[in-house]
């Protein structure tokens, strides 16, 4: 573990007016918090907290940062809370801590429409203060470092998430160092054997030309050196999964591959920078198409610098790129480099971009659409933030970037929507070319545009950008809605019959809210033009009826973890915790422990004995419908309502505990009705269903309990009652 003295003094070695005492006064009270705590490794958990606020000293970041990684899980796993830390170490920290906390808890690799909201909430908290993404990333980075000690399937999930949005995350953020290590070690576990094959391949490449990268790099410095350019050189290989990428890219074996060497030059000056270049050109024949200028076109990210491959020693291609030492800076630590110290005082690197300005634009430009589309969504944030991008021209001179992989029809979008839907062409440098025509950088482009022109269904297939295939998709729904909300009307009836239902303007707006759209007319032209199915409308009203409520039998079942042994739980009367929802036990005599909600309001009763605060979760795993919560319907006084919604609770596999009557009139009632089910899930399955109906004005869920049967006490991971 990292003695904290070393931890403060490498802090200083960059801000010599860091406040030592808050560093130290946080990796104390964490150590405090976790104490007792293990990770899979069987080394103390706080050892984890410690390694990334290390990763994050070593990008040089301000003291606020470096304590949130210490406390960044004392929240989440221990008895602490935010007006503690908040108390202890300041709003800046307790707000930051909890930022990382909720990112914690988004499952990123679930469902469409589920991980399209969490990307929303992670995109949401980096547009906030950026320094929760830089802490959220070190955790992650640590995490996958140690991710031997975990199950292989957790392994496997954790993987994929960190090379489908952490890698790529890292990488729009220009921490390209952290974004080559997450993807090295994704590819570790997700194809090992595809990772041995290219270290074999190296050290094969290795035994046959001895070590090349000493004399390159030598080679390199001579040529600079008579030119008179003072200048760092480096060398490296490139890492498996960039070399495996390449690969499966160009559709190309290992021996052919052009670039598994990459060099960099790093100049004093900027100036120097096209000097090294042609230095570089006049000795070594340089390979056509392979120069990239990022000096005159920067990457949205800040990246500046200068790519050629040359043939260099023994006819063998190698990658050089250029720069100078302040870029060099940004090319590794990106928006990091925003927040970095030198010498007690933030830097102020002039090729640092504003990490607040692209977030902006990306939440608003995401914020914006009408459609609420997962599928829409997430190709936005995977090609307009993770694509690696070209820079083409109008043909007035301005550029336009665009993700690699684009033709004129995303080119046309990228410049207003109406001339996107006006467009019947394109040349590309003066010659009419299909739009199908994959662009290139440096490109000029003129598009035609024909008055009443409309987008056409095979631009779909033609369009990469999220931009151009959310217009396209909007113009063909508005240009059939009517005929797609007519056939969608149909197809609702059709299914919901089939389960018993009504197709009611209730049931369907309430579809649609579940959904995320925006209106019942857009659920229908959904269902009508076949973006949506039946299957999947009848699920979000009700669920049980397509699983017939049979749990998965598979599953162990679910248990509460953090019991001693000798210890059982019960849930409080208070706000009927449920499982898949956070909580907290209260240690009371004779009672064992008693668990709420971590938002019950009975818990402030007990925020100075935190000696009786016991951090308690849920396993994963199959509950039965027995766990009481109550909620309150308002409905239509009518006869034959309350026998209908007593139907539905029943339908959804939820049985009814108790109910009364809290208000009579002469047109509506007011009742709370306590009912059984397996899980907070299924009380959202069951809420749904009865916000259906059409007799039904309001239903929620209310934290007051009926008289009724005592809940039974909960059995503990350990096996104890």
């Amino acid at each position: 573990m990292i003695p904290v003295e070393k931890l403060v003094d490498h802090v200083r070695t960059y801000n010599p007016s860091s406040n030592a005492k808050l560093i130290t006064d946080a990796y104390e009270y964490g150590k405090l918090m976790h104490g007792g705590q293990t990770r899979h490794s069987g080394d103390p958990y706080f050892t984890h907290p410690i390694e990334v606020a290390a990763l994050l000293a070593q990008q040089n970041l301000d003291d606020s940062t470096i304590v949130t990684a210490l406390l960044h899980d004392v929240i989440e796993d221990t008895e602490a809370t935010y007006k503690e830390v908040a108390k202890k170490f300041g709003v800046e920290v307790a707000q930051l801590v909890d930022g990382v906390t909720k990112l914690t808890n988004l499952e990123l690799s679930s469902n469409d429409a589920k991980q399209a909201e969490n990307v929303r909430k992670l995109l949401l908290a980096m547009s906030k203060d950026v320094r929760v993404i830089l802490v959220k990333l070190g955790d992650r980075l640590h995490n996958m470092r140690t991710i031997k000690h975990m199950r292989p399937e957790k392994q496997l999930q954790k993987a994929r998430e960190t090379m489908d949005i952490y890698a790529p995350l890292a990488g729009r953020m220009g921490m390209q160092w952290m974004r080559d290590e997450l993807e090295d070690l994704s590819f570790r576990v997700l194809n090992p054997e595809g990772r041995n094959s290219i270290l074999r391949r190296f050290l094969t490449l290795r035994s046959q030309t001895e070590d090349v990268i000493p004399k390159i790099t030598q080679d390199i410095r001579d040529v600079l050196q008579k030119a008179g350019i003072e200048a760092e050189v480096v060398g490296r290989e490139k890492k498996p999964y960039s070399v495996w990428r390449k690969m499966q890219e160009k559709g190309e074996g290992f021996s052919r591959l052009s670039d598994i060497y990459a060099f960099r030059i790093l100049t004093n000056e900027e100036e120097d920078i096209y000097k090294a270049l042609g230095a570089v050109h006049k000795r070594w024949t340089a390979v056509p198409g392979r120069f990239k200028d990022y000096l005159s076109q920067p990457k949205s990210n800040g990246y500046r610098s200068v790519h050629t491959t040359v043939s260099g020693r023994d006819g063998k291609r190698v990658e050089i790129q250029i720069r100078t030492g302040q870029m060099h800076d940004v090319a590794e630590t990106g928006v990091a480099a925003h927040w970095s110290y030198k010498d007690g005082h933030r830097v102020e690197n002039p090729f640092a971009v504003d990490p607040f300005a692209w977030l902006a634009s990306l939440t608003e430009r995401f914020g914006n659409s009408d459609d609420q589309d997962h599928e829409e969504f997430l190709e936005h944030v995977k090609l307009d933030m993770f694509a690696d991008q070209v820079f083409c021209f109008t043909p007035k001179g301005d550029v336009i970037q665009l993700p690699r992989g684009a033709t004129p029809i995303d080119f046309a979008y990228a410049i207003h929507t109406r001339i996107g839907a006006a467009c019947v062409g394109a040349k590309v440098d003066g010659r009419r070319v299909p739009l199908w025509t994959r662009l290139r950088n440096g490109q000029s482009i003129d598009v035609t545009t024909a008055e009443g022109q409309r987008p056409q269904s095979s631009w779909i297939d033609i369009a990469v950008t999220g931009r151009a295939k959310s217009a396209i998709r909007r113009a063909l729904r508005e240009e059939h809605r009517e005929g797609y909300v007519r056939l969608g009307t149909e197809l609702a009836r059709v299914a919901l019959e089939h389960v018993g239902k009504k197709s009611t303007d209730k049931a369907l707006t309430t579809a649609s809210k579940k959904l995320g759209l925006k209106n019942k007319e857009a659920l229908l032209a959904r269902l009508g033009s076949a973006e949506m199915t039946g299957a999947d409308l009848v699920g979000a009203l009700y669920p049980e009826l397509l699983t017939n409520g049979k749990p998965e039998t598979d599953l162990p079942a679910a248990e509460i973890l953090g019991l001693n042994p000798g210890q059982y739980a019960q849930p409080g009367q208070c706000c009927q915790p449920l499982p898949g929802e956070r909580i907290v036990g209260i240690a009371t005599r004779g009672k064992g422990v008693v668990f709420h909600t971590i938002h019950c309001e009975k818990l402030a009763e007990y925020e100075d004995q935190s000696s009786r605060w016991i951090d308690l979760r849920w396993t994963q795993g199959r509950n039965d419908p027995n766990n009481n919560v109550t909620i309150e319907v308002t409905m239509a006084n009518d006869a034959g309502v309350l026998g209908r919604i007593c139907t539905l609770i029943g339908e959804q596999n939820a049985n009814i505990a108790d109910l009364q009557f809290t208000e009579r009139k002469s047109d509506f009632y007011r009742m709370t009705i306590e009912i059984q089910v397996r899980d907070v899930e299924h009380l959202h399955h069951v809420i749904t269903a009865v916000e259906a109906d059409s007799d039904v004005a309001h239903v929620k869920r209310t934290r007051q309990r009926l008289h009724g049967t005592q809940a039974e006490p909960q059995k503990g991971a350990n096996g104890v009652t």
